[in-house]
């Protein structure tokens, strides 16, 4: 929460409890939750919020850095806490995000003509395929 504090300041992003707590509902979800979903879950404890606040927080922590944005291969932008190194298995059936770390993809090279044409900010692997819990229900 310190580092999250820091950021905000560092980007002239007041402080709030909301915002804290929009950051929070964030870094408790393993589900890498849309903006849907936070706001649900953050209407319990701030029952005034509109969505269209939660869902502009979300993209300004974006755009700071304090989280990302995923891939979904639903409408909804989905978003995660987890800004280090890591990738993710996408579950194409339910949509399910899995983060998983694997060195060697960290490793994976910048083709030369994508290098030319794109300043690459970053890497992440996705692996799309059906996860078990909709494995056995197939």
């Amino acid at each position: 929460m310190e580092l999250f504090i820091e950021r905000c300041r560092q980007n002239g992003l007041k402080v709030t409890p909301q915002r804290m707590a929009i950051y929070k509902v964030l870094i408790e979800s393993a589900d890498h939750p849309s903006a849907d979903s936070v706001y649900r879950k953050i209407t319990e404890a701030y029952p005034t919020i509109s969505f269209d606040t939660v869902n502009r927080t979300l993209l300004t922590f974006a755009q700071i850095g304090v989280i990302a944005m995923v891939e979904s291969y639903s409408v909804a932008r989905r978003f995660d806490s987890l800004t280090d190194r890591h990738h993710h298995l996408h579950c194409v059936k339910c949509g399910l995000i899995t983060d998983f770390c694997d060195p060697s993809l960290d490793e994976v090279k910048v083709p030369e003509q994508i290098a030319k044409l794109f300043t690459v900010l970053g890497k992440r692997v996705v692996i799309s395929g059906i996860c078990p819990d909709c494995a056995k229900s197939a």
